[in-house]
C-alpha cells in the first residue's frame, strides 16, 4: 500500500465503502430530479407554451429581461465603485498608529457590518424621502446604492485589513530600512502585494452585490432583474419558467465576474513573478552575481 503526503492510499475495503457510497447517492440524486420532474409536469410546468416565449421570440428579453438586468448592474457598479474606495479607506484607517483615526474607522465598520443591508435600504429610503427632494421614480435607486455601499464598504473593510496583516513583516521592515515613510510603505510596498492576496475575496463581495439588488426589488419596488419574474409571468402565465431564466442570467453574469476575476489574479501573479532583480549562477571562487532589471531611456539621463 502506497501512502502520499497528504493521506494514506485506500486498501480494498475503503474502495469497496467508497464506491457503495457513490451508488447510493447517484441512487438518491436520480430520485430527486425524478420527484422534481414529476411534479413540474403534473403541474404543467414543462409545457412547451410556457417555455415557448424564451426560446423562439426576443419580446420579454426587451421588455422585461433586458431593462431588468441594466438596472441591476447600475446599481451593482455605483455601489462597487463607492464602496471599494471607502472600504480601502476605512481598512487603512483600522491600521492607523493614531487612536484617533482608528477608534472612529473601527466603530463606523462594527456598526454597519453588524446592521442587515435590507434595514440600511429602508433606512436609506425613509431618509432620502423625508430630507431630500429626489424624485419618486430614482429613489428606490439611490436607497439601494446607499445600504449596499454602507455594508459592503465595512465588509470589504475587513477585507483590506486581513490582507494587509497576512503580509509577512520583513516587508515593512525592508521599507522602514530604505527610509520609506509609514504612508509611503502602505502605497508601494503592502497594498500592491495584498491585491491578489484580496481579489478572490473581493470578488466575492461583488457576487454579493449584485445579489443583494434583489432586497430592492422585493421590499422598495426597485425595477431589478428579479424584480422583472412578476409581470413576465402574469403576461406569460410561467412562474417557474421566469424564475428559472432569471436565475440562469445570475448565474452568467457571476460566473462572467468570478471567470474575469480568476483570469486577472493569474495575470498579477505572472506579473511579479516576472519583474524584480535576477540572481544569476555564482562563478567558481567568486560571489553570485544580481541582474538588475533593464533601465529605461529616462533613467539614463537621470543619472
Amino acid at each position: 500500500m502506497t501512502t502520499s503526503v497528504l493521506f494514506d492510499a485506500q486498501g480494498p475495503r475503503a474502495k469497496r465503502r467508497n464506491i457503495l457510497y457513490t451508488v447510493v447517492f447517484l441512487v438518491v440524486l436520480a430520485a430527486a430530479l425524478w420527484w422534481l420532474y414529476d411534479g413540474l409536469n403534473s403541474k404543467n410546468q414543462l409545457d412547451w407554451a410556457k417555455w415557448k416565449p424564451f426560446l423562439t421570440s426576443s419580446l420579454p428579453y426587451e421588455t422585461y429581461l433586458w431593462p431588468g438586468l441594466l438596472n441591476t448592474l447600475k446599481a451593482a457598479f455605483f455601489a462597487l465603485v463607492i464602496a471599494l474606495p471607502l472600504g480601502a479607506l476605512f481598512g487603512i484607517g483600522r491600521l492607523s498608529d493614531h487612536l484617533s483615526v482608528r477608534t472612529p474607522s473601527g466603530i463606523v465598520v462594527e456598526f454597519f457590518r453588524a446592521i442587515p443591508v435590507l434595514i440600511l435600504m429602508i433606512a436609506a429610503n425613509a431618509v432620502y424621502a423625508e430630507f431630500t427632494d429626489i424624485a419618486t421614480d430614482v429613489r428606490p435607486l439611490y436607497a439601494v446604492v446607499t445600504g449596499l455601499v454602507l455594508y459592503n464598504a465595512s465588509v470589504l473593510a475587513e477585507i483590506v485589513r486581513a490582507g494587509i496583516l497576512s503580509l509577512p513583516n520583513g516587508q515593512t521592515d525592508a521599507a522602514k530600512a530604505i527610509g520609506m515613510r509609514k504612508g509611503q510603505t502602505m502605497r508601494y510596498v503592502l497594498l500592491p502585494q495584498a491585491v491578489t492576496a484580496m481579489l478572490p475575496a473581493i470578488v466575492s463581495q461583488i457576487v454579493v452585490i449584485v445579489k443583494d439588488t434583489a432586497l430592492g426589488g422585493a421590499v422598495l419596488t426597485f425595477p431589478e432583474l428579479l424584480a422583472s419574474v412578476r409581470p413576465m409571468s402574469a403576461n406569460y402565465a410561467n412562474t417557474i419558467a421566469s424564475f428559472t431564466v432569471v436565475a440562469l442570467i445570475y448565474v452568467i453574469v457571476n460566473f462572467a465576474l468570478t471567470s474575469f476575476a480568476s483570469w486577472l489574479e493569474g495575470r498579477l501573479r505572472r506579473a511579479k513573478k516576472g519583474t524584480g532583480a535576477v540572481v544569476g549562477a555564482a562563478p567558481a571562487g567568486g560571489r553570485e552575481t544580481i541582474e538588475a532589471p533593464p533601465a529605461k531611456s529616462g533613467d539614463v539621463d537621470k543619472v
